[in-house]
């Protein structure tokens, strides 16, 4: 195997896939990239075996082959070279030989037959959607997937594909985020993605436009965008029936600016308990009271102006779940709906129906 490019071009894949390099693993060869040098140019492969990352590039190939070397190694070495250096890469008696300029570097290899890769997932069902409105979505509800809690089926998020819309749906039993955009697919079909291969896909999508290519297997979700393609593994369990969380019949509205909202809660959090990080509301006639005390008997509280007209009522919150809400919506208002002192809440955009947020009360 021998090939040529700039820096930067042979630098782009590496950084698309080092995020599931492990760091620490049980076997040495999660630890490589598979290189793989063909007349269509380079892919560069990356697994931890429940995410794959495969990113290509064109680049002027001498000779075709392929090997693993050390992942993270090979992108420090490309970081260090100087902008805009061309580097040359080959296999030399088992070993890959890097060279650009009057730098050299001799790296380790293990066997390209040994890597683990996913090839064919088997798909049901496929679906196209734009780039930045699955990085939109995922954006909206990422925050509300559960971390290392036993209900293993929480530590991830739901993706739903039915009567041509596509949802996101995440919860961790105290909050959950909803979001739903427009994708080809009428059959419903929903698979939990798990954690990492969530936050690997946000990443890679970035702010990048162009098609997402999505594929639902029995096993695996594939997301194919541009020059790089991830494989996940899929949790096999059975989300909760988020339809049934969702309150209904909510007849106390709130609706209030965002920003100055969001300001007084975190004021008022400095003083909340640091464990339990409860806040109390306090709804009257046009005005929202927010209090927060903790163990060493310290006080805050905050009101901000609102429009509201019902019954007075008192009602304890997460701060964070509600501040995590508040920064995934975009409006400038935000429309809060409440039944009583001991039920959810639904947080939405005014006019919005597609994103949706629940918090439970917490007893305060």
């Amino acid at each position: 195997m021998k090939f040529q490019a700039d820096r930067e071009t042979l630098l782009k894949p590496i950084q698309a896939v080092v995020g599931v390099v492990e760091r620490r693993q049980t076997m040495p060869i999660l630890a490589n990239m598979l290189l793989v040098a063909n007349d269509k140019g380079l892919s560069v492969t990356a697994t931890d075996l429940e995410v794959e990352l495969v990113a290509t590039v064109a680049l002027d190939v001498q000779q075709p082959g392929e090997v693993t070397v050390p992942g993270r190694k090979l992108l420090d070495i490309c970081r260090a070279l100087p902008d805009g250096a061309k580097v040359s890469v080959a296999v030399d008696k088992g070993r890959v030989v890097i060279k650009s300029g009057r730098s050299r570097f001799t790296l380790s290899t293990l066997p390209a037959t040994e890597f683990p890769s996913v090839d064919d997932i088997q798909a049901k069902q496929t679906t196209a959607i734009k780039q930045d409105v699955l990085a939109e979505l995922i954006d909206r509800t990422h925050f509300a997937m559960a971390q290392q809690d036993v209900r293993y089926y929480l530590n991830g998020m739901l993706l739903e594909l039915r009567d041509n819309a596509i949802r996101a749906v995440a919860t961790d039993g105290h909050r959950l985020a909803m979001s739903e955009a427009k994708a080809s697919g009428e059959e419903t079909t929903q698979v939990i993605v798990p954690r990492k291969g969530v936050l690997e896909l946000h990443r890679l999508l970035g702010g990048e436009s162009g098609d997402a290519n999505i594929s639902f297997g029995a096993n695996h979700l594939r997301v194919t965008l541009g020059g790089s393609r991830l494989t996940t593994k899929l949790i096999d369990g059975r989300f909760p029936d988020y339809e049934r969380v969702l309150p209904k019949g909510g007849d106390k509205d709130v609706i209030a600016d965002r920003q100055l909202l969001r300001e007084a809660l975190q004021r008022a959090s400095i003083l909340s308990n640091e464990k339990y990080r409860g806040v109390r509301l306090q709804l009257s006639k046009n005005l929202l009271k927010i209090q927060a005390h903790n163990p060493e008997q310290e006080e805050a509280e905050d009101e901000v102006e609102v429009e509201y007209g019902g019954a007075e009522m008192e009602i304890g919150f997460n701060v964070n779940y509600l501040l995590d809400a508040l920064g995934a919506i975009t409006t400038d208002t935000a429309r809060i709906t409440l039944t009583d002192g001991n039920s959810s809440c639904l947080i939405r955009e005014p006019g919005n129906e597609k994103c949706k947020y629940v918090v439970m009360p917490m007893r305060l």
